[in-house]
């Protein structure tokens, strides 16, 4: 299964999720050497229509992106944004990760897959990886989720993955109206 790296600083203990694993899939922090691939993601038509487009056009703004957004959270939290990777043939498939997001209480998941890889399970079986994770290893009681009320394949996979609709938000620099999902232990 993944593995855990204690980090010492001259703060607490920070526990960082190492790779993890499913019966297909290796989800991996993602990393520098990632670029090429996030490049192509954050570019695809659904990326930029259900997630927003984040002028990431070039290898370098990528890695600017994967720099600044996703290894910091990393480095603070432990857990960010993983890079899921078929086992069967070493394909980077999507990204899925538990992310601390302004305007949402606490910790909110995300999945975005490319479109050769969607509908096959994969998001479900890394989303299901990464929420288990995150309440066992991490203590995590309570999960979030948004997507736009138009992407309906996100919120059936929500469903499944047992998240209940909570109400319609807004977050800090979007105007668009989200739709929360609250996944709790307490339930």
């Amino acid at each position: 299964m993944g593995f855990f790296v204690y980090l010492y600083y001259t703060k607490p203990i920070v526990l960082i999720m190492g790779h993890l694993e499913t019966e297909r899939l290796i989800l991996k922090p993602a990393t520098l050497a990632d670029a090429s691939f996030y490049l192509e993601l954050l570019n695809t038509p659904k990326w930029i229509q259900n997630i927003g487009d984040r002028n990431v056009k070039s290898i370098a703004e990528a890695k600017n992106y994967i720099a600044e957004k996703m290894t910091p959270q990393l480095e603070r939290l432990g857990y960010s944004n993983y890079t899921v990777i078929r086992k069967l043939d070493n394909k980077k498939l999507g990204c899925c990760g538990l992310y601390d997001r302004e305007g949402i209480e606490g910790v909110d998941i995300g999945f975005a897959f490319l479109p050769d890889f969607e509908g096959k399970g994969y998001a479900y079986e890394s989303a299901l990886k990464i929420k288990e994770v995150g309440i066992s290893e991490f203590g995590i009681q309570k999960i979030s989720a948004i997507t736009i009320p138009a992407n309906k394949s996100s919120q059936k996979l929500l469903e499944k993955l047992e998240f209940t609709f909570i109400k319609i938000i807004n977050i800090p620099n979007d105007d668009e109206d989200l739709m929360l999902y609250e996944y709790s232990t307490n339930s």
